[in-house]
């Protein structure tokens, strides 16, 4: 017979056992354990299938995915699954919880839950989140923001010590060669100009077809986004219209007020005698700037004579005035001497 209190020994054992994970596996191994999870977010989020955005989480800006994208990548690429180990058979809700346990994510919900004016639905990718109470995964109109900081890419290192390269670059443009200078120049000057003909452009089609047929469609829908990757900044085919119909009477209203503008700038335009002008200063302008250097700077400044004082020019002009009037007696003067001159020499011949 075994005796009762080495059985209660032994029961205590075991739910030690299942409290600490079930297995008697060291620290280290456990550890090592927790990390496959971290692993597996890391490769999750880096991968290109799995679609995120940026959003706005109490004033930060975070990345975040869908819960319907999550399930649909895990059973699209199963394969990622490998690195959990033991958890690999576990389902797409069970792994999200996973990462929700382990503070890896954090289930989010939108801000603004009524549809805006003018609108048939909710924004499928809200700009702004709040946290939800019940942690828990779901793929039902469910975000879910990654808590990790993201690997910096060895591209992304390189590119950061390159900034004060290119400040100290554009400090020293004014002693660049000419030829430098005409390079940068007209390098901007383009990069401006196709900046600004791709928002007129966009802006002139947006407005005919909306006249027109009544709908908004916008080019390169995502070129004035501020939470928009380099890849959604430039994607050109335009997104689906959510909103609703435009009236007739609003259509015929902006069609009225486009003609009445262009009229008003074709009257008021600048004649050829004014563009010339204008051209001409331009051009001294952009001359003046490329064709400064530091001799031309140096050689000015030792043409300027050493005794006048440049910052006082008034008070050097009243100075020489006075001594000059105080050297020189008025022409009034003179004359009344010459006078009393010649009558005295008169008087001398008279006594004489």
């Amino acid at each position: 017979m075994k005796k009762p209190g080495a059985e209660k020994k032994k029961v205590r054992r075991s739910v030690a056992s299942t409290q600490n994970g079930g297995s008697d596996t060291p620290p280290r191994k456990q550890s090592a354990e927790k990390d496959v999870y971290q692993l597996f977010a890391e490769k999750v989020r880096d991968h290109k299938d799995l679609e995120s955005r940026w959003a706005i989480l109490q004033e930060t800006r975070v990345e975040y995915f869908r819960g319907r994208d999550f399930v649909s990548f895990l059973r699209s690429h199963s394969e990622v699954k490998d690195i959990l180990g033991s958890d690999k058979n576990l389902e797409a809700e069970d792994v999200g919880n996973a990462l929700l346990t382990k503070n890896l994510i954090v289930r989010c919900d939108r801000v603004v839950k009524t549809v805006r004016p003018g609108k048939k639905k909710l924004s499928t990718w809200p700009a702004h989140l709040e946290i939800f109470p019940i942690q828990t995964f779901s793929d039902n109109d469910a975000f879910f923001v990654w808590t990790f900081v993201k690997r910096r890419p060895l591209w992304q290192t390189l590119l950061s010590f390159s900034w004060p390269v290119l400040t100290l670059a554009i400090c020293l443009f004014p002693v660049y060669p000419h030829r430098c200078k005409l390079v940068v120049l007209y390098s901007c000057a383009g990069v401006l100009l196709l900046i600004l003909s791709l928002l007129l452009l966009r802006a002139a089609i947006f407005g005919a077809l909306w006249i027109i047929l009544g709908k908004r469609v916008w080019l390169f829908p995502n070129i004035l986004a501020e939470e928009a990757t380099l890849k959604e900044l430039f994607q050109f085919w335009p997104l689906k219209d959510e909103g609703e119909r435009p009236k007739w009477t609003a259509r015929l209203f902006y069609a009225v007020l486009s003609v009445l503008v262009i009229l008003l700038l074709r009257h008021h335009a600048p004649d050829e005698a004014a563009r010339a002008r204008y051209q001409k200063r331009v051009y001294n302008i952009i001359d003046d700037v490329l064709e400064w250097s530091p001799h031309l700077a140096l050689s000015g400044m030792m043409k300027q004579p050493v005794g006048v004082n440049v910052t006082e020019p008034h008070d050097n002009t009243a100075d020489e005035g006075e001594s000059i009037s105080r050297e020189s007696p008025p022409p009034d003067v003179i004359e009344q001497d010459d006078d009393t001159g010649g009558s005295m020499e008169g008087k001398d011949h008279l006594h004489a």
